[in-house]
């Protein structure tokens, strides 16, 4: 089986591919109509939130670097 793939994209959106699910607090899952990608608004001007619509464009910077985080508290 292969992994879900979370791309954390420069300037917008978090893009999730691969098998998944999209829960509410309560547990209840989102209706995402049998797509197998979809993205995460990351700039909270979504009006569709918690997926993107785009309203990022021209008002959110981030350059996705990827870096390694420190290790584990244990």
């Amino acid at each position: 089986m292969e992994k879900t793939k979370l791309t954390i994209n420069n300037n917008g959106s978090v893009k999730i591919d691969g098998d998944f699910e999209i829960v509410d607090m309560q547990g209840n899952a989102y209706g995402l109509q049998g797509r197998t990608i979809v993205s995460i608004c990351r700039c909270g001007l979504s009006a569709n939130k918690p997926f993107c619509d785009g309203s990022h464009k021209g008002h959110f910077e981030h350059n996705a670097i990827a870096f390694d985080l420190p290790p584990k508290k244990v």
